[in-house]
Parts: C-alpha cells; sequence; structure tokens
C-alpha cells in the first residue's frame, strides 16, 4: 500500500494548474498521489465513488501531452460501458479545452462509426476511450504493431466490474498484448468497491501499487416505512410504490434499482399508474433500444427527471450531480453491488450518500437489514476468482494470428504476465493452440475448423480470409437469443428495444406486454423483427427479459445466519420480529454449523424443508439432486421450489431422516449422471463454444439467429461427447456449469461446514418459515413414482365413480 501525499509534485502544465486554480479545485491527496505515482508500471487507486477517480487517473496523461503533444495514441482508457466512455468524453474534455490544450480526444466502441474507426486505425487521436472488445478488436489488426507503438499509459475504469467475469479475461490477455507492443506502457486501474485490495492489483499486473483513498462519509442507509408489511412471497415492490412516490416529491432526483429487467417493468408501469402528480419519471435498462436509453441519459443530465427505474445499467461510473437518493427495491443479494449503488446519491467527494431499501417480501426484510448492517460495518462480499478461462484463451490466440504469424513460446510466455493467467500450464496453453489449429481430435476431419497451420517455425492464419468471420466474433458477452421490437410503421418503426426470443414464440396477434414501460399490441413477426402498436390502458403481459439474476453472495448469507441467533430482534420491524419468535417456538431457526430440516404433512401431501442458505442456484441444484435421491429410494418426490435460503420438496411418503438424502459423495455422483445430457451442460457447452471460436455467432455480418445458434451448439456438443470426450470445450463446459449455473460449490462448502450435524424436526403443521415457500413461483414438477401412482389412484377412482371394477 502507498502512502498519500501532502504536496502536489510539481509536474503539472501551467495552463491546467491555472485553470484548477480559477476553479477552486484543490486536488485531493489521492489525486495528487497518481501523479505522484506516474512512473510507477502498475498502480490501483481504491477511492470511494465521487471521489474524482477519473481525474486521477487522467491527469498524468493530460501532464505528459501537455508537456509533448507529439501526433499518436498515447493513453487508452477502458471501461465495461459504452455509456461510461461518452460520459468520460464529455467531462474530460472540461479541463483540456478550459486549459486551451491541445490534446484529441475520442471514443471507440460498438457505436462508433464505421468511418471513425477506420480513420482511427491511420491517425489515432491522443486518447482513447473504449471498451475491452473494441480493444481486443483494434489488437487484431495487422497494423497493431503501428497503432500502439507509442502507447506510454492505460486506464482501466471499474476495474473490479471488469474483473468479475470473461470480460477480465480478454482484457487481461489484451494487456499482456498491449505490454509487447509497447513495452513499458503503464497501468492504471481505478475502483470503488473492492473487498480484497491487494488480489486486484495481481489481476492488474505483477508489483502493482494500491493507494487506499479516504473512504469518506458512511452512508445514511435504512429502510423505508411503507405503511404495510410486505407480503409474504414473491418480489417487485408493488405494496411500496406510495411510499416511493412520497419519497420522489421530497427529492430532486431518485434512482430506483431493481435486480432484473422484468420486476424494473412492472414497478415502473404501476409507478406511472399511481404518479397522479405527473412527475418526470424514466426507465433504463439493458433490453431498451440504444435510442430509448440515449434519450433518458440526456434527460438526467439536464436535470429534467425526478426518477428513475433502473436496473445495473446504472450500476457504474456516470456522474450525475443532482442525484440525491438511491432505493433499492428487492434485497440486494451482494453488499458490494448495493454499495455501489448508493454511490450513485451525491456523487461528490465527502458527501454522504443517502439510500433506502425496500424489501419485496418477509424474507427480504431480515436480509435488507443483514445488508444494511454490512455496509455500515464497511466489510463487502465477494468470492474468490478462478483462473483465467480457457475458452477465452483460445479466441486470443485465434485474435493473435489475426494480426499476423506468431511464436508459441513467446506467446505463451506473454500470456502467463497476464494476473488471471499466471499459473497456465504449458499443457493447457497447447491443448487451447491445437483447438485453434484443428478443432480436436474429433473435428480435425473438418475443413471449417482447420484454422492454423505452422510454417517456418511460427503459427499463422491457414486461409487468411478467416480473419473477418473472427473479428466479427471477438467477444465475452453472450446474448441471451432475443429480438428487435419496433413500432410497426414505415422505414421499419421506432425501436424500443428487445425481449427474448423464447418471449416472443409464445405471442399471438393481439398479446400485450410491457417494453420500455409503455404497454404494447404485438402484431407480428418479420425479418426477425418483433412488430408492435401502442395499446394503453390494458393490463400486459410481461416480456421475459434476459437481465441477471443474482444469487445472495456467501458473506451476507452468513451475516443473516448471525441475525437469527440474536435473543431479541429489536432492530427489526415487530411482524418481522414476530414471524421469527413463532419460528424458533414452532420448530427452532438455522444456525450456522448446523444444518435445520423440517419435514411435515400439508394437504394430503409429504414436506421436507432445508434450510441450506446456498445461494438460489445452488438450492436448485439441491432440490434437483435430493429428488433424485428420494426417487432410488421409493419416497415418490413430485416437486420442489427454491429460493435464496431454502429448498421445499413434496411428495407422496415422509423423509424421517434427511442425512442419506444430503450425502456428499452420494450428491456428487448423482450431479455426474444428471449434468450428462442436461440442458444446463448445452446451455453451458454453447456459451463455451461461441467464445472459443468454435461456433459463429455472426457471419458475413449477418448475426445468426438463437435457434440456429442452439442448433449447431447441441449437435457438436453430442457428437463430441460420443467420439472425443476428453476434449477441451467439454472440460471447459462442466467447469463453467459446476461454478456458475449449478453452483455445486456452495453445497460442497455448505456440507463442509455443517459436516453431518443435520437436525431433521419432524412436525404436524406447515411452519412458520415454510409457509411463505409454498407460495413461491417458480415450482419445479419430478417426473417419477410419484406421478405414476397418482395417475393409478385417479384411474381408479374413475372406474370406480362409473361402477367399473
Amino acid at each position: 500500500m502507498i502512502a498519500l501525499p501532502d504536496a502536489l509534485p510539481d509536474v503539472l502544465p501551467d495552463a491546467l494548474a491555472d485553470w484548477l486554480d480559477a476553479q477552486g479545485w484543490d486536488l485531493h491527496p489521492h489525486q495528487r498521489a497518481m501523479l505522484d505515482q506516474a512512473d510507477a508500471p502498475s498502480a490501483l487507486l481504491i477511492a470511494p465513488t465521487g471521489g474524482g477517480k477519473t481525474l486521477a487517473g487522467f491527469l498524468p496523461s493530460l501532464a505528459e501531452i501537455a508537456r509533448d503533444p507529439r501526433p499518436g495514441l498515447h493513453t487508452i482508457y477502458i471501461s465495461p460501458l459504452k455509456a461510461l466512455a461518452t460520459d468520460i468524453r464529455r467531462n474530460l474534455l472540461r479541463p483540456i479545452e478550459g486549459a486551451g490544450l491541445a490534446i484529441r480526444v475520442e471514443d471507440r466502441t460498438g457505436d462508433t462509426g464505421a468511418t471513425q474507426r477506420r480513420r482511427q486505425r491511420v491517425d489515432p487521436p491522443h486518447i482513447l476511450l473504449t471498451t475491452p472488445e473494441s480493444l481486443a478488436l483494434l489488437l487484431s489488426y495487422e497494423e497493431a504493431p503501428r497503432i500502439f507503438a507509442g502507447v506510454r499509459r492505460v486506464i482501466v475504469d471499474e476495474l473490479h466490474a471488469i474483473a468479475e467475469s470473461k470480460r477480465g479475461d480478454q482484457l487481461m490477455l489484451g494487456l499482456s498484448r498491449l505490454s509487447a507492443l509497447a513495452p513499458g506502457v503503464r497501468r492504471v486501474g481505478l475502483s470503488a468497491t473492492v473487498e480484497d485490495p491487494p488480489a486486484l492489483g495481481r489481476f492488474l499486473g505483477q508489483d502493482t501499487r494500491v493507494l487506499l483513498a479516504d473512504p469518506g462519509p458512511a452512508p445514511d442507509i435504512a429502510m423505508l416505512e411503507t405503511g404495510h408489511p410486505p407480503p409474504w412471497a414473491g418480489g417487485g415492490g408493488r405494496h411500496a410504490i406510495p411510499a416511493v412516490l412520497d419519497q420522489v416529491r421530497q427529492h430532486r432526483t431518485t434512482l430506483i434499482f431493481h435486480n432484473t429487467r422484468a420486476q424494473a417493468e412492472i414497478f415502473f408501469h404501476h409507478l406511472w399508474l399511481a404518479n397522479d402528480d405527473g412527475l418526470p419519471i424514466a426507465i433504463h435498462h439493458g433490453s431498451l433500444s440504444r435510442e430509448a436509453r440515449a434519450k433518458v441519459e440526456a434527460a438526467m443530465t439536464a436535470g429534467q427527471l425526478r426518477a428513475v427505474v433502473c436496473t445495473g445499467t446504472l450500476d457504474l461510473g456516470i456522474d450525475w450531480g443532482d442525484v440525491d437518493l438511491v432505493i433499492q427495491v428487492g434485497a440486494p443479494r451482494n453488499v458490494k453491488r448495493l454499495v455501489q449503488r448508493i454511490g450513485r446519491a451525491n456523487h461528490r467527494y465527502n458527501a454522504p450518500s443517502k439510500a433506502l431499501l425496500v424489501p419485496a417480501n418477509r424474507w427480504e426484510v431480515i436480509e435488507c437489514h443483514a445488508a444494511i448492517d454490512a455496509v455500515r460495518a464497511r466489510a463487502l462480499d465477494g468470492e474468490p476468482r478462478g483462473p483465467g478461462g480457457l475458452d477465452v484463451l483460445c479466441q486470443h490466440i485465434l485474435a493473435t494470428a489475426c494480426a499476423g504469424p506468431f511464436d508459441a513460446d513467446a506467446l505463451y510466455a506473454e500470456v502467463t504476465t497476464a494476473g488471471p493467467y499466471a499459473g497456465l500450464t504449458r499443457a493447457d496453453f497447447d491443448a487451447c493452440l491445437e483447438f485453434c489449429a484443428t478443432g480436436g481430435y474429433a473435428l480435425r476431419a473438418y475443413d471449417r475448423w482447420q484454422r492454423l497451420i505452422l510454417r517456418n517455425g511460427h503459427w499463422q492464419l491457414r486461409d487468411p480470409r478467416t480473419a473477418a468471420v473472427i473479428r466479427q466474433n471477438l467477444g465475452t458477452i453472450i446474448d441471451i437469443e432475443t429480438l428487435k421490437v419496433r413500432l410497426r410503421g414505415r422505414m421499419g418503426g421506432t425501436p424500443l428495444g428487445e425481449v427474448e426470443e423464447s418471449f416472443a414464440a409464445t405471442l399471438t396477434a393481439g398479446d400485450t406486454f410491457l417494453i420500455g414501460g409503455e404497454v404494447v399490441r404485438y402484431e407480428g413477426l418479420r425479418e426477425m423483427t418483433v412488430e408492435v402498436s401502442r395499446q394503453p390502458g390494458r393490463d400486459p403481459r410481461v416480456a421475459v427479459f434476459s437481465g441477471t439474476k443474482f444469487a445472495t453472495s456467501t458473506q451476507l448469507s452468513d451475516r443473516i445466519l448471525d441475525l437469527l441467533q440474536h435473543e431479541s430482534w429489536s432492530d427489526l420491524p415487530a411482524h418481522t420480529a414476530r414471524w421469527l419468535a413463532l419460528q424458533r417456538e414452532v420448530s427452532g431457526l438455522p444456525q450456522p454449523n448446523r444444518l435445520l430440516c423440517e419435514s411435515f404433512p400439508h394437504e394430503g401431501r409429504e414436506h421436507l424443508c432445508v434450510y441450506g442458505f446456498a445461494g438460489r442456484n445452488a438450492q436448485q441444484t439441491l432440490g434437483l439432486l435430493m429428488t433424485k435421491r428420494m426417487e432410488d429410494r421409493a419416497l415418490a418426490p413430485l416437486g420442489f421450489v427454491a429460493t435464496d435460503h431454502a429448498t421445499l420438496i413434496w411428495g407422496l411418503e415422509p423423509v424421517l431422516n434427511a442425512a442419506p438424502l444430503l450425502e456428499a459423495a452420494g450428491l456428487r455422483d448423482g450431479l455426474e449422471s444428471w449434468l450428462a445430457g442436461n440442458a444446463v451442460m448445452k446451455r453451458t457447452f454453447r456459451a463455451t463454444a461461441i467464445i472459443a471460436g468454435l461456433i459463429e455467432r455472426q457471419h458475413q455480418g449477418r448475426r445468426k439467429s438463437g435457434r440456429q445458434a442452439t442448433f449447431s451448439s447441441d449437435i457438436l456438443y453430442d457428437t463430441l461427447r460420443r467420439f472425443d470426450p476428453d476434449h477441451l470445450l467439454l472440460k471447459v463446459t462442466r467447469q463453467e456449469a459446476m461454478r456458475g449455473l449449478v453452483d455445486f460449490g456452495r453445497i460442497e462448502a455448505l456440507l463442509a461446514r455443517v459436516q453431518g450435524r443435520i437436525d431433521l424436526h419432524r412436525l404436524d403443521r406447515v411452519t412458520p418459515f415454510a409457509a411463505p415457500l409454498m407460495l413461491e413461483p417458480g415450482r419445479v414438477p419430478v417426473a417419477g413414482e410419484g406421478r405414476q401412482r397418482l395417475a393409478e389412484a385417479e384411474a381408479a377412482r374413475l372406474m370406480a365413480a362409473a361402477g367399473l371394477t
């Protein structure tokens, strides 16, 4: 860790120093520290939201370019969001133009026009604002050595957000290539919410210097008083709309965050209907059209909106000074994400952010209180990051070949300088290289996967024409199959956004649904575009948007368990405290090092509830595996439902001993057999194959439909399973499924924590904790002996009623 200096290093050009003085701005200690550390090979600044991180990152570049304004690319700024790059350009031009500096700043993202992109490759600006994907594309061109030869600094904003996904792997591989093209390039990471600064520093680069700014005042965070208790189950927060509107009236601008796009649409629709005062409010999420999002962002910048209902698209970095309140609707699931969202309010240094939490149901009251305690304790959560993805490495190898021939030994040495790949073995690298060259054992007979060839000791593209296709398919963001939505009219109509292809397939003419906060009527499908017309005043269906569904983090789950151990709950609402006390009296409360299970009859069915607190994905997997083991033991399960904290199973036979159903080795064996041909694996394989370059998302500029890509991936998956079960991509697929959609690691961690201490309470009726689970949506039926027995009993009853025996 680096101490922050008291004095300002004498490196700022006079024009810039004079401009800062004219604004009445005194640099913060961490901004001075970044100037002091300008020559560090790698530096990571962790400062609170609103602390001027971006200016701190750019000051050394502005000073260097002002002293030596030679043409060519000097600094690359990388952000996870295109909108953030646009916002940064607007803010960065203010000091540049104000100080009269001859510095050219341009952005290059997926929204940049083709003409400007071509010009930038010939005549790059001094400062280029871009994204990981656009950087990877630039590095894949033959002229990359010329473009990047003079680069002195690369700035990665919101580094923690990039590091949490495969985009981080892609970016670090890109920076390893950049360092080879421009030796001595310095790296700067900027971040606000970090649970492990040294680990993030190692991710950015070897010997990274970490600078910690003053974290500033604690946020003003509380639960929103709604006047009525939340419902027992479900989500959406509709019960709180009157109280939310009251808060909107009392503040200048309010951001109302939701965890999913569908919930945001529902909430905005009902908020709009209740908005009798006609307050200017809007909605912003990733499924809306770029034009719709840009319109909302412009209105926010101009101070024309009182509230914006939003999702993760507004989590990061955009500086809107008029936001003075953040409302989180629904349990935050993750403390780090909640802190990031809270920081959107009072986006100024040393100004406390104000936030209110709205639990969507009774259980979320407990989770919201645990999250508030964590925020006040400055205790951030986060899972340890695994090694870099081999599918991303395959894509990087192909992109490197697009730029020209390469030496395998040199590329391996280069790749292992990237933080996520520091431990990469040569065997794994060679396996990726072999896949890129031939497709692997089962596919080497097909010309389409013969992409690399070894000539004169260097690997190169077998056919240079494949470079265009490889470039079209660069990136690690896997889009759920979506279709554009447009208003029916001339010239294609106004774009509204996107809906999932699977949702569009269920629509018939006349159906209505929500998008962008308005009700539209489905008119038909034309050239892979959903055509709609406006249909105000009708009760809509809701589009199944593809937004992320978060699982409660391990650390937040631990805090919830700790909260349940309290003797009393005076900090909780009275209705919640009574609920907890009744659960303790009737059955018992879950404990950190024991596993509480409940077994009871209800309405002619036997029920088993397992309070694992392992997150939704793991609890869902636990339901699948336990019902399979119950079927093997003739316990006739009929179905289950899972939440972040529990799994509820129902069937025909009582469970009197849960331990055999939760034996770790048996669960793993069941998982292996279940995964073998499961749709989860096929879905994961499709994403892995797209990233690795086995399946094309686009060909000759035309994007394949989701059904086309799924059909191709299913055939390939079945072929590889049959003829090449040890194929590299099958190994990667299994690792991804275990960690992501299945989250089996959290089940194993749960079983390791309780070490066989399983408490099964056999009761004669439903318990207070189990009752809300009965109301949960998303029930999963189980086919097996139980269904057969019910069918036979119903057949016997009908025959008897008809006088037949």
